[in-house]
C-alpha cells in the first residue's frame, strides 16, 4: 500500500518500482509472490481523481484521519484547543475527527468508491483511523459500499458491533 498518493501518474510510478522489485526477489529465490497493490487516499486531490487512481490499485484505504485535516485546513494537534467552542456554539455538529463528517469528507469518501469503482468494479474499499471505530460513521460507511473498517485496538468491539447493526439495518 502506497501511501499519501496525490496521482494516478505517481501511483504508477510507484507500482512500477514494486513490480520491479517483486520480479527481482522471485527470480533470487524462485519463489511467486503474490501480492495487491493499492493506495491510502487521504488527500482530497486523491478522492477526486479515484478513477484515474483506480487503474493502477486493486484497492484503495481511505485514510480519514488525515483527509479529514485536510479537507477541514484543522490541525490534529490543535484541534483540542478550539474544538469545543466549535461544538458549544453550533458551528460544527460533532468532532469531525471523531464523526465523519458526512457533508465533505464523507462525499469525498464517496464520490472516491463510486470514481473508482467506475473503472475497476471489483476495487475493495477500506477505511482506516479513528472513523472505523466509530458506531456513526460505521453506518455512513456501510451505506456508501465501504468494504471494511480498521481502527485502534480498543475500538474493535464497539466497530464489530455497529458494523454488524449496520449490516442488519441494511438488510431490512
Amino acid at each position: 500500500m502506497i501511501p499519501v498518493t496525490i496521482s494516478a501518474r505517481e501511483l504508477s510510478f510507484q507500482r512500477a518500482i514494486c513490480d520491479k522489485v517483486k520480479a527481482e526477489v522471485e527470480g533470487s529465490t524462485r519463489q511467486f509472490i503474490l501480492y495487491n497493490f493499492g493506495t491510502m487516499i487521504e488527500i482530497p486531490r486523491a478522492a477526486l481523481t479515484a478513477d484515474r487512481m483506480a487503474r493502477a490499485a486493486e484497492f484503495f484505504s481511505f485514510g480519514t484521519n488525515d483527509l479529514t485535516q485536510m479537507t477541514f485546513g484543522f490541525s490534529r494537534d490543535d484541534v483540542g484547543t478550539f474544538m469545543g467552542e466549535y461544538l458549544g456554539n453550533k458551528i460544527l455538529d460533532a468532532d469531525p475527527f471523531q464523526t465523519i463528517d458526512t457533508k465533505s469528507v464523507g462525499r469525498l469518501v464517496d464520490f472516491g468508491i463510486q470514481a473508482g469503482r467506475s473503472k475497476r468494479p471489483d476495487l475493495k474499499c477500506g477505511v482506516c483511523g479513528e472513523h472505523g471505530g466509530d458506531p456513526a460513521s460505521i453506518h455512513f460507511f456501510n451505506k456508501i459500499g465501504v468494504d471494511y473498517v480498521s481502527c485502534s485496538p480498543f475500538r474493535v468491539p464497539i466497530a464489530r458491533l455497529a458494523a454488524a447493526q449496520a449490516a442488519i439495518e441494511q438488510s431490512k
